[in-house]
């Protein structure tokens, strides 16, 4: 017969994991770690009462104000100055228009391995921008290259960092009765990063464009007020993705913080949309089922490192496999973390899911 522990022996079990986890809870503070539910010091209610949310959120924001400074005078003025005042950038002929054409038609046909992942009623699907896609497309290299693009990626992720690059479908009303998660209004984290996409299609309203809350990503004193707040909630009575540092909002919060309603962005093909989405950003809710194709770029680091550059894994050559390293890695781990991402065989960005 198995043997039943006791409650007292639970407790005193629990008692010795939490003594020999505080020094890794505590390393997680000097880190982007944002989990209120998983790290007991971040969640805190008696820590946040005497400011460790707000301390980290107003650390985080001065280090990322003093890189962007730095890298500020790489910047195309009318970019910066947009991003600057918005927390994000539409730029309309990205890419020349003469050209747009022909790698617009290169990406679309390309076929490669893919990844998918559901959320509600939109699947997500990823192809590793990699060596194999930058030798079939070198349009597609040169673009990446480019000397105004990666001073702007510098700029809003507040780092020389290169970023992890995909081409991504988006494939809205696929069934299932949940909703999908994404299109509530949320924060990715509480400090700076960079997302970025390159619509290869128009986006209407009716397609679910990128949403977001111009100015949101200032730290303003009604913005620390509500992190504050926020911060002293019980993690395990709200819901899960805001208690994992992810928090979702609503008109009433957007009031709160005096900020605008958000705006969704109907661009046309060969827009390139760069923001912070420390931002209150959302996808706009889809009307009707179909598909968005897009080059979606991604890059977030330790928010509290002194320095602008030294990231071994931006090396060339190191940049452009990383993608492959971090599914293999996720789903080696698969039995203790998750994985969402499942691969799906060779597509194209537009097969049918």
């Amino acid at each position: 017969m198995a043997r039943v522990s006791s409650p007292a022996s639970r407790s005193l079990i629990s008692r010795a994991a939490r003594v020999l986890l505080t020094p890794f809870w505590a390393l997680q503070l000097a880190t982007g770690y944002k989990s209120f539910l998983d790290n007991p010091l971040i969640g805190s209610r008696r820590l946040n009462d005497l400011g460790l949310h707000v301390g980290r959120v107003r650390l985080a924001d001065a280090m990322c104000r003093w890189r962007r400074r730095r890298l500020a005078r790489a910047v195309r003025p009318e970019w910066r100055e947009a991003f600057d005042r918005d927390g994000f950038v539409a730029i309309p002929d990205i890419v020349p228009p003469a050209e747009f054409a022909a790698l617009r038609e290169a990406l679309l046909a390309y076929r490669g391995p893919a990844r998918e992942m559901r959320q509600g009623d939109a699947i997500t699907r990823r192809m590793a921008i990699d060596p194999p896609m930058l030798d079939a497309v070198p349009a597609l290299r040169r673009l990446l290259a480019r000397d105004d693009i990666v001073a702007l990626f510098h700029y809003v992720a507040s780092y020389r960092i290169a970023p992890l690059h995909y081409i991504q479908t988006i494939v809205s009303k696929a069934g299932g009765n949940e909703p999908d998660p994404q299109e509530t209004l949320h924060a990715d984290s509480f400090h700076s990063s960079l997302k970025a996409w390159l619509f290869l299609n128009s986006v209407s309203e009716e397609d679910g464009p990128f949403t977001y809350v111009p100015g949101s990503h200032r730290f303003t004193p009604e913005r620390l007020a509500w992190e504050r707040g926020r911060s002293l909630a019980d993690p395990k009575a709200i819901d899960r993705l805001s208690a994992r540092g992810s928090p979702r909002i609503g008109e009433r919060d957007l009031a709160a913080m005096k900020l605008p309603a958000a705006r969704a962005l109907a661009v046309p093909g060969n827009t390139l949309v760069v923001a912070d989405t420390v931002g209150f950003h959302a996808r706009g809710p889809s009307s009707r089922a179909g598909e968005r194709v897009e080059l979606w770029s991604y890059a977030r680091r330790n928010p509290f490192l002194p320095w602008l550059g030294g990231d071994p894994t931006s090396l060339p050559g190191i940049a452009e496999r990383r993608v492959a390293v971090v599914w293999a890695a996720r789903d080696r781990l698969a039995k203790w973390i998750g994985q969402p991402w499942h691969p799906v065989g060779e597509r194209t960005p537009t097969d049918q899911t």
